[in-house]
């Protein structure tokens, strides 16, 4: 209830003042709360962001730890105005889950779904459990819905979200597309008007690779390539770097074809979405306004990201 004091020597935690062309910045950084480690020490965890160059970035608002310290009472995160560095040396050990995938650092991992999805998944809203269903035999199977990831309904898709600055997704997926409307594929998605979705679809009567960028409330189509293999799988991958993203497509899941070379992410980032939620790489299924019965099929999700900061 009060009163209160403001502190003068406030503020306690920021990254404005700092010199903008300092290697590996951290920024926006706020909104901390205060822990007591089990060593015994004090640590806050906060937001911030990673920009890739000046206020871009991609992987949105991300959770740091860094010490505090205690000053006449008052609480200091590194000083105030000291720039936040990206690792802290500390005695506490690390308790590792069993099974859990790694969520910090530099990583790489494949999921193969045959025990089901792993609780880092994500989906848009409510989880429709009758959209799909995960087995040994066929992976992930997504079934083709009417809904659209550019509208605010309940699409066929499940998201693993970018956690490095330079990343790479891969699937391989099994479908057969019916029509012109039926796309199955991987997906790089910041939000309903902002996003990349490299598919396998139809045009006038004969497969195709698609890939299509996000338009208001539809999406254009980038570039297409025709699918000359008849087997039903065709594996994608989306690789970015900073602010660039390049697509890619295999028939055979060892010699890649580049669909689109450095495509402009900045169009992902949070500056121009207005948003702070981050990229998921996602594997998509969509029907495209149309009912359909059809179903796609992804075998795995390989994730990894190397960014030279975390090393």
């Amino acid at each position: 209830m009060g009163p209160y004091v403001p502190f003068e020597g406030n503020p306690v935690l920021t990254q404005r003042g700092l010199p903008a062309d300092r290697p590996n910045p951290i920024t926006s950084a706020g909104h901390a709360q205060f822990i007591e480690g089990p060593d015994g020490k004090w640590y806050s965890i906060f937001l911030a962001v990673r920009p890739y160059e000046g206020d871009f970035y991609n992987t949105g608002r991300e959770m740091f730890i860094a010490p505090l310290t205690w000053v006449n009472d008052w609480p200091m995160i590194e000083h105030g105005e000291k720039a936040i560095e990206y690792k802290y040396k500390t005695n506490i050990k690390e308790v590792k889950q069993k099974g859990a995938l790694p969520q910090n650092g530099n990583f790489a991992y494949t999921m193969t779904f045959d025990k089901g999805l792993d609780l880092s998944m994500l989906f848009l809203r409510t989880v429709d459990s009758s959209s799909f269903k995960t087995s040994k035999a066929n992976g992930l199977t997504l079934k083709l819905k009417p809904e659209t990831i550019s509208e605010m309904g309940n699409p066929s898709f499940v998201g693993k979200r970018q956690q490095h600055l330079t990343s790479t997704a891969e699937t391989e997926v099994n479908f057969s597309p019916k029509t012109d409307n039926e796309k199955a594929g991987l997906v790089i998605f910041q939000d309903e008007r902002h996003f990349y979705f490299v598919a396998k679809s139809k045009s006038e009567g004969k497969d195709v690779i698609q890939l299509f960028k996000s338009k208001d409330k539809t999406v254009e189509l980038v570039t297409e390539v025709p699918l000359h293999s008849t087997a039903a799988k065709v594996n994608f991958k989306i690789q970015s770097e900073g602010a660039l993203y390049s697509f890619y497509y295999s028939t055979d899941g060892k010699n890649w074809n580049l669909l689109k070379d450095q495509v402009d992410g900045k169009f992902l980032s949070t500056k121009v979405a207005n948003s702070f939620i981050g990229c998921v790489y996602g594997l998509y299924a969509t029907s495209s306004g149309e009912k359909s019965e059809n179903s796609a099929s992804f075998t795995f999700l390989k994730y990894s990201g190397n960014d030279s900061m975390l090393k």
